[in-house]
């Protein structure tokens, strides 16, 4: 029999799977990787505000993980260098959050468990919570799906279709900040870009169409969200980076596979 933090456990890491792995295809087909990161580290900042004010974290996170990801959007729009405006944010966000939460009485001891997650302590509550998240995102992606991978794949005919580009990027925004708030607790700030990026590169060489990496993608996140976890009880490692670690595995074998199955090979 399975124990009820391990069932917990499991269940929080799938339904992370299940919203980052549709949505982590967006992130690597626009290059959105530092856009994640950015968003991410402002995380940490949201736990600080949640803990000084007695906000629900996920609910702290969830506002400042959004107001960064809109700030990067604006200038994004604007035509703002993006490589080093975002490598300012992300790495500015996370060291005002470490410095914020230091002045939290009894944060400093929690402080490994919001960079690298503590998937082992999901609660009740925490579930709902993420799978809500979760439910949210794969709403919000498969109502502006068509329209969103239009933009994507080419904005000019975005517009000749009548579509609004930055519109569908802002909900990219919105989703992508919902997501940093359903994961801080099952893989930690420092590991959830990783979360969504590793998983749809290890799907794109074993899909055809897009609609398939997202689903594989899912699957892969899945996969190594449950390995990582049985790595974890196995090793006594900590089960965040050892999702990541399992994920690593997965694109090294994808990697491998669509290596030795291209003609010629």
């Amino acid at each position: 029999m399975l124990d009820d933090f391990l069932v917990r456990a499991g269940l929080a890491g799938v339904g992370l799977a299940l919203a980052t792995g549709p949505l982590g295809c967006f992130v690597v087909w626009r290059r959105m990787a530092y856009f994640g990161d950015a968003t991410a580290h402002a995380a940490i900042l949201g736990v600080a505000l949640a803990l000084a004010t007695g906000l629900p974290v996920g609910l702290g996170t969830l506002v400042v993980a959004l107001a960064m990801a809109v700030t990067v959007a604006t200038l994004a729009a604007r035509g703002w260098a993006m490589d080093t405006t975002l490598g300012v944010l992300a790495h500015s966000a996370l060291a005002f959050g470490l410095v914020a939460i230091s002045f939290v009485p009894g944060a400093r001891t929690d402080l490994s468990a919001y960079l690298f997650g503590d998937i082992l302590a999901v609660s009740r509550a925490d579930l709902g919570f993420i799978w809500g998240g979760a439910a949210a995102v794969l709403g919000l992606l498969a109502w502006r799906w068509q329209a969103l991978l239009t933009s994507t794949v080419n904005e000019d005919l975005a517009h000749a279709s009548g579509l609004h580009p930055d519109r569908e990027r802002l909900i990219l925004t919105l989703a992508l900040a919902l997501v940093v708030a359903v994961a801080l607790k099952v893989v930690g700030a420092l590991l959830i870009a990783a979360m969504l990026i590793i998983p749809a590169a290890a799907a794109r060489g074993l899909s055809r169409s897009p609609e398939t990496m997202a689903a594989i993608a899912a699957l892969i996140g899945a996969g190594a969200s449950l390995g990582g976890l049985q790595l974890s009880l196995g090793w006594d490692t900590p089960a965040g980076p050892s999702i990541i670690a399992a994920a690593a595995v997965i694109f090294t074998g994808s990697a491998l596979f669509g290596t030795l199955r291209r003609p010629g090979r």
